[in-house]
């Protein structure tokens, strides 16, 4: 079922989703404002990893960027592909896990707002809408692997943007990505309040160390990572 949702993405849009797509929250509005920041020229090519309905590839086809969005679920490719027929924006969009559909492929910029939330047992839940967060039991299920090859994907000079909670490590993304050859900085953080799913396990978290007994905010944090000319 699709269903309208008010997104606020700085040209009067808004977005179709269906059930158990990720809507667009604080996250995805940090990282559309840090996209805002760089220089994407006309032509320039992008690719949107965990695309969901597609917010951060229609901001970047709206700036004249070749846009591929990628998700790896039927429902997102949809809803993605709607949308930018619905914004009269050309976007292509494939199904497939992570940097897959694209291998081989070199990018100017690269923006993800993969699943970070740190899940009691090793393996998220498949077929619902928890897929959408759910990333292990630290959080870092998929951001380890996009640590270890964001590079392959980025052309000399090429730009990664990514997004994700302090509660899953900052410090180890940092060091992934320099491992890989990448120079990675924080470039934006913001505290936000916990929402359904991080008040739901806030026992969990507490027991593991991840937050204090009265915490109720989250850091949201991004991370700029450059492949050098």
């Amino acid at each position: 079922m699709l269903g309208m949702m008010a997104w606020n993405d700085g040209e009067g849009g808004s977005l179709l989703a269906p059930w158990r797509v990720y809507t667009p929250q604080d996250d995805t509005q940090l990282l559309t404002q840090a996209l805002d920041r760089e220089h994407v020229p006309a032509g320039a090519a992008v690719l949107d990893v965990g695309t969901g309905a597609g917010a951060l590839a229609l901001a970047a086809a709206r700036r004249g960027a070749r846009v591929t969005a990628v998700d790896r679920t039927y429902r997102a490719v949809l809803a993605t592909r709607l949308n930018a027929r619905l914004a009269r924006l050309h976007v292509e969009v494939l199904r497939g896990d992570l940097f897959a559909p694209v291998v081989g492929r070199r990018f100017d910029l690269v923006v993800s707002n993969p699943p970070y939330v740190p899940t009691p047992g090793e393996v998220p839940r498949r077929h619902r809408a928890a897929v959408a967060w759910d990333a292990g039991a630290d959080g870092r299920l998929l951001l380890d692997r996009i640590c270890r090859s964001a590079h392959t994907l980025l052309r000399p000079g090429g730009v990664l943007l990514l997004v994700h909670s302090a509660l899953c490590g900052i410090t180890p993304t940092l060091a992934g990505l320099e491992r890989s050859g990448l120079e990675a900085r924080v470039t934006d953080r913001r505290l936000v309040p916990f929402g359904p799913v991080l008040r739901s396990r806030g026992a969990w978290l507490r027991e593991r160390g991840l937050v204090d007994a009265d915490e109720e905010k989250e850091e949201l944090v991004i991370i700029r990572a450059e492949r050098p000319r």
